[in-house]
């Protein structure tokens, strides 16, 4: 019997396990905040670059060195924005699994909690 009991995980140490999951979703949830005002910037860059890459080419005969490093500044852009898509894509899948283990250690609180609220009232009778 003594066995089954310390197989149970405690109440104290599922509370623990599911306020470290609520932490770690948390910081999943500000870095995919994070990660998408990263990529809105970043596509805002890009479409700067674009358009200064668009007004270069009006310019007088000098505009074709300026082109030539818009358009490197939008293809930097460009990729920046990808780079920044792809974190925004982790931090959301990262969140996900956060919430999961949440969920997870949630449960597993509530399950601690019953099987204490329960040994205590075969205590008390």
């Amino acid at each position: 019997m003594s066995d089954e009991r310390e197989d149970q995980v405690t109440t104290a140490a599922a509370l623990q396990d599911w306020r470290a999951a609520e932490r770690s979703a948390a910081v999943a949830r500000r870095g995919r905040v994070a990660a998408e005002v990263a990529a809105s910037a970043a596509a805002d860059a890009a479409e700067a670059a674009l358009a200064t890459a668009e007004a270069a080419k009006t310019a007088l005969a000098a505009a074709t060195l300026a082109e030539a490093s818009a358009s490197k500044t939008a293809e930097a852009a460009k990729l920046a924005a990808l780079s920044a898509r792809a974190d925004l894509a982790d931090a959301q899948s990262e969140e996900a699994m956060s919430d999961v283990d949440e969920a997870d250690a949630h449960v597993r609180y509530q399950d601690a909690s019953r099987r204490a609220t329960e040994r205590s009232k075969e205590r008390n009778g």
